[in-house]
């Protein structure tokens, strides 16, 4: 019998020992729990150096978030995501990155198509409501295996609303990238490094006067008023930074910007 095994990541714990109990009945399931984002990770890079890698992941949407009576989950500046809310998802997108073959199932409180867009963005191949049976999250857990993605069935339009309406701002964000000279994608992508104006002159070879001028333009050409904004826009078209080590040292002053002037 091929058995599967499958991480638990929540740090409710009763809910994950409970859970872990359940699928641990079935007799083709091996099953550990894991109580943060951080023990998840070392019980993958042990299971992998000990040649017994995990085949699925089950992550917590909201995991590290406290669970006040009502309202939004929000926590110190330091440990939150987009909106100041934390979740899972990095945790997902921290998974996806070390490049193994395990498949990630979000387990979320409720239905949210914006959260379950993310969560396919990072990696994610199936979402599922905590009050679900256990034989339909056996029944995900066996269908991603087959490398398929579940959502709910409620979900599915709102999500693909989601991913239609992400691509779309893509699609506007690269083509005003496009629109730039090759010089002045260079300078953005010094830029999105979080370089300043003489730090750029330095590593371009030009002088801080041109490097105003293009830093002006690639402002003018993306239809932004801040540099900020120009590096956000910059990172949903997906332009990385310039790479610092592979010219050698540089001079990396910091971007300061004075209402929407660029110093």
């Amino acid at each position: 019998m091929v058995r599967i095994r499958v991480l638990v990541v929540d740090d409710h714990r009763i809910f994950a020992e409970s859970l872990a109990a359940a699928l641990a009945a079935e007799p083709d399931v091996d099953v550990a729990a894991a109580g943060s984002g951080p023990a998840a990770l070392r019980c993958l890079e042990r299971a992998a150096s000990e040649n017994r890698a995990y085949d699925v992941i089950l992550v917590d949407a909201e995991l590290g978030a406290p669970r006040p009576p009502s309202g939004p989950v929000r926590v110190p500046a330091q440990n939150t995501g987009e909106n100041g809310l934390v979740d899972g998802i990095s945790l997902v997108a921290g998974i996806r990155s070390l490049r193994t073959p395990v498949r990630t199932v979000v387990l979320a409180e409720k239905d949210d198509p914006r959260r379950a867009a993310l969560a396919l963005q990072a990696g994610a191949c199936g979402w599922v409501a905590k009050d679900s049976s256990l034989q339909r999250l056996l029944a995900v857990i066996r269908g991603v295996l087959r490398d398929e993605t579940h959502l709910p069935p409620a979900l599915l339009t709102g999500v693909l609303r989601e991913l239609m309406a992400d691509r779309k701002h893509r699609t506007e964000s690269e083509r005003l990238v496009e629109s730039l000279t090759p010089r002045e994608q260079e300078v953005l992508r010094c830029m999105v490094a979080g370089l300043g104006r003489k730090a750029v002159a330095e590593r371009l070879y030009l002088s801080p006067h041109t490097v105003r001028t293009h830093m002006q333009n690639v402002l003018g050409k993306l239809g932004v008023h801040s540099t900020l904004a120009a590096v956000a826009l910059a990172r949903r078209a997906g332009v990385g930074p310039v790479d610092l080590a592979a010219e050698g040292p540089v001079l990396t002053g910091d971007v300061v910007e004075r209402g929407s002037q660029l110093a």
